[in-house]
C-alpha cells in the first residue's frame, strides 16, 4: 500500500518545515504550500489524502483554502491548525474533520492524522452528507 500523502498549508516555513519532518519520518508522503492558493494548487496536481491548513495565511486564509479544497476535493479529509482562538465554532459550521490550536499536540495530532487517512470513503461521505457530523476537537494548548 503507498504511503498516505499529506499537504500541509502553513505560512510560516518553520512550522511547515517541523510537522513535513516529523510526518515524513512517520512514513508519509508530504507536500507543503505557504498560502491558500498554493494549497489549491498541489491538491489539483497531486490529490492529498488529508490536508492540514493554518487559518492566517496570505493569499486565501485557511478558511477559503478549505471551501475551494471542499468544491475539488469534498471527500479530502481537512485538519484545521490555528494559533488564532476561538476559531473551534467556524470550523464546526464548515464541517472540517478535526481542529488543533497551536501550539501542537503532535502525538494527538499524529494519531488523528492516521485515524483520518485509515478511513474508508463511506466515513467521509458520512461527514459531508450528515448533518450531526461534529468537527473533532484535538485537545486544547493547556493539555
Amino acid at each position: 500500500m503507498a504511503p498516505h500523502r499529506i499537504l500541509i498549508a502553513d505560512d510560516d516555513p518553520f512550522v511547515r518545515g517541523s510537522l513535513a519532518a516529523v510526518l515524513e519520518s512517520e512514513g508519509f508522503v508530504v507536500d507543503q504550500a505557504q498560502n491558500g492558493i498554493e494549497a489549491v494548487t498541489h491538491a489539483l496536481g497531486h490529490t492529498p489524502d488529508l490536508a492540514l491548513l493554518d487559518l492566517n495565511m496570505p493569499n486565501w486564509n485557511g478558511w477559503r483554502a478549505c471551501c475551494q479544497l471542499d468544491q475539488i476535493r469534498p471527500l479530502l479529509p481537512v485538519i484545521i491548525i490555528t494559533a488564532r482562538p476561538n476559531q473551534y465554532p467556524k470550523a464546526v459550521e464548515l464541517g472540517v474533520d478535526a481542529f488543533m490550536e497551536k501550539p501542537l499536540n503532535l502525538p494527538l495530532l499524529i494519531e488523528a492524522i492516521r485515524q483520518l487517512t485509515d478511513q474508508d470513503k463511506t466515513h467521509q461521505v458520512r461527514r459531508t452528507t450528515n448533518r450531526a457530523f461534529v468537527t473533532q476537537l484535538l485537545g486544547s494548548p493547556e493539555s
